[in-house]
């Protein structure tokens, strides 16, 4: 994570909140970053290109919704991305043509609650199931139907052939 907050700067883009170098007291031999924010990224750096997983936010700025539209859609990750907006059309158009698994609006980072499914899509997305709500419930279980058909009237002795319905045979 901090190779790449580190290309952004050496390729243009501005740290302005840097993460980098944080330490826990706590846990001095772990691993952290801080929360970062980088601006003025163009599409071609390497922190717009790779998929940061990290508290890292990229910023990328355009003209207008269609621009942002396309360039959301141009990206080959799709875990989510935000808009902020005092329009409501605005944020209706966004979020019906973004190709994205989660959509903010006038949130900074669209992570839904666990009885929600995360929803990445494109590369941001392995299989084809989310793995959290419903989807993550029917992924981590085997369904089974059973249709049965009980009577007063039935013998007790165990057949192995089909019943049909209406005849005599029991």
């Amino acid at each position: 994570v901090e190779a790449l907050i580190a290309s952004a700067e050496q390729e243009g883009a501005t740290v302005a909140l840097d993460g980098r170098g944080v330490q826990v007291a706590e846990y001095p031999q772990g691993n952290f970053v801080g929360p970062t924010v980088i601006t003025g990224v163009k599409t071609n750096m390497k922190c717009y290109t790779e998929e940061i997983f990290g508290p890292v936010l990229v910023c990328v700025e355009v003209a207008s919704l269609d621009e942002a539209i396309e360039l959301v859609n141009a990206n080959p990750y799709g875990n989510g991305t935000a808009i902020f907006t005092s329009s409501g059309a605005a944020a209706r158009m966004y979020q019906n043509q973004t190709e994205v698994g989660q959509v903010g609006i006038n949130v900074p980072i669209p992570v839904p609650l666990p009885f929600f499914s995360f929803t990445g899509s494109k590369k941001s997305m392995l299989g084809d199931l989310q793995f959290y709500g419903k989807a993550g419930m029917h992924f981590y279980t085997r369904p089974k139907t059973i249709t049965s058909h009980w009577s007063a009237a039935m013998d007790h002795s165990i057949r192995t052939t089909m019943p049909i319905l209406g005849s005599a045979n029991k």
